[in-house]
């Protein structure tokens, strides 16, 4: 895709597909359009644009088996929203976790709902991740776990889903997930693609 993402006004709406009126109204937010449109290809995500990585994930939340309409439109809004500010936080070193992407695109979202499973999930949607790396510095998955849970342990399954829904996307190690299903207590495993080429350590 090239930048036709800024210059023609339905493109976001053909390639997202929104479902209801609050993703019609998101995907037409100024904000969440330039969002949408930011990104150049990068290991993990070589699509580039965050619309394109958001188009993968919705496209596999629609595989997930047996889901419930509440949690399917909770995963659909969480995937439109958690990397939709990556063009505004904050790179600096030390890293300001309070200009994260997950916490801005939280404090967005607010506005919109005010369902905590949806803005406790686009907050911590990266966690699992910055856990496994952690544990791979000092090995404790438990404990690496904890703060985690103590966050989203309310809403465990709807993480996992999304988490894996995320990390099956792009060219992304898939070590992560590996991870969180070994440890992660209380998560009912699931299949969402039956085979997965980046099977990277």
């Amino acid at each position: 895709m090239t930048d036709r993402f800024l210059y023609e006004p339905d493109v976001l709406e053909r390639l997202l597909i929104p479902e209801t009126d609050l993703e019609r109204d998101l995907v037409a937010l100024p904000a969440f359009r330039h969002g949408l449109c930011w990104g150049e290809p990068r290991f993990g995500h070589p699509e580039g644009k965050v619309a394109l990585h958001v188009r993968e994930v919705l496209e596999n939340i629609a595989t997930i088996p047996n889901l419930s309409p509440s949690d399917r439109s909770r995963l659909r809004l969480i995937a439109l929203a958690h990397d939709t500010f990556k063009y505004a936080e904050s790179r600096s070193r030390p890293r300001d976790w309070t200009k994260h992407h997950g916490m801005l695109s939280r404090r967005f979202m607010e506005a919109y709902t005010s369902d905590a499973v949806i803005l406790d999930v686009i907050e911590t949607h990266d966690d699992a991740y910055y856990k496994w790396l952690s544990q791979r510095r000092r090995p404790s998955p438990h404990r690496q776990l904890d703060s985690l849970l103590s966050r989203v342990g309310h809403c465990i399954q709807l993480y996992y889903l999304f988490f894996k829904c995320d990390t099956q996307t792009g060219d992304k190690v898939q070590a992560p997930l590996r991870w969180f299903e070994q440890v992660a207590e209380g998560i009912e495993v699931v299949t969402i693609k039956p085979f997965w080429p980046w099977e990277r350590l």
